[in-house]
């Protein structure tokens, strides 16, 4: 800041000739103070005024906004059509007048008696029937009987039980219905089995074979054994189902591939019992064609099983 000075006051000599004038009286000392003060002042504000304005603070770069994905708003699905529902057609209906027959007589009041039983059929009336309130009921057909070839005292083969014979034909009751029954008497079991007529061909019950048919069966027992390479499991259950058949020749099958000759391996104990069961069963069936002892047929069959 400059520095502030005090103003000197001269003093002019008078002239010569001239009367000096008189002295200016000094100032105070504190109109000078006040002078000073506000000089001072003066120059502080010229000297603020000409300092440099402050530079700006550097301010901080804005991060670049992230640009957002761009979603798709949800596309709703297309409501389907729905169809009108087409109002139904309307048919003229002729107007028919009923037919009206005069009754000869008068008709009877309805009544429990004349009326038609429920779940019956009720054949068609004549006119003057219908007129009178009368109801004509179809009878139930009689039962067809069922005509069979068995009678008393004849020897038939069922196929799960071997030879047996023939008892009676009766009829019984059961269950509120009449059936026929065969009943048919197996000696060897102690048994007494009753088929319905209707059930027995279905069933597998028969006659004895015929003179040719058994020529059939011991012919195959001479025939070369067959035996299966599968496992016994299978071939045991072939075994069974080929002698509850009831065919003496499948049955003679059986005896000739399960039979062991003295040079051959002996057999199995569950082969040994269906090898029995086979030879009882044809035994017994030709015991009853030629009419012999069951243990000659049985001792012909293992001769002939042995000469093959």
């Amino acid at each position: 800041m400059p520095s502030t000075s005090k103003k000197k006051v001269t003093v002019k000599k008078p002239a010569a000739g001239k009367k000096p004038a008189p002295a200016k009286k000094a100032a105070a000392p504190s109109k000078l103070k006040a002078v000073a003060k506000k000089t001072v002042a003066a120059v502080k504000k010229l000297a603020a005024k000409k300092k440099p304005a402050p530079a700006p603070a550097p301010q901080a770069k804005k991060a670049a906004p992230v640009a957002k994905a761009a979603v798709k708003p949800p596309v709703k699905p297309a409501a389907k059509p729905v169809a009108k529902p087409v109002p139904p057609k309307k048919f003229a209906v002729a107007k028919v007048a009923p037919k009206v027959f005069a009754p000869s007589h008068k008709a009877p009041p309805k009544s429990e008696s004349n009326r038609p039983p429920y779940g019956k059929k009720v054949e068609a009336l004549s006119k003057p029937e219908a007129a009178s309130g009368l109801v004509a009921v179809k009878k139930p057909e009689p039962a067809k009987i069922i005509q069979i070839d068995f009678t008393t005292g004849d020897y038939v083969v069922y196929p799960t039980h071997g030879v047996g014979r023939i008892d009676a034909i009766e009829t019984q009751s059961i269950a509120g219905m009449e059936l026929r029954l065969i009943v048919i008497r197996f000696d060897k079991e102690k048994m007494t089995l009753r088929v319905p007529i209707e059930k027995a061909k279905a069933s597998g019950l028969r006659k004895l074979s015929s003179r040719q048919q058994m020529d059939v069966a011991l012919t195959t027992l001479k025939g070369r054994s067959r035996t299966s390479r599968a496992m016994w499991s299978r071939r045991a259950q072939e075994y069974e189902a080929k002698i509850n058949s009831g065919d003496p020749v499948s049955i003679a099958e059986v005896l000739r591939d399960l039979h062991r000759n003295a040079g051959q391996p002996d057999q199995s104990y569950s082969e040994r019992q269906i090898y029995e069961a086979a030879l009882d069963r044809l035994a017994r069936e030709l015991a009853a064609v030629e009419k012999t002892d069951r243990e000659a047929a049985m001792q012909r069959l293992e001769e002939m099983l042995k000469a093959a």
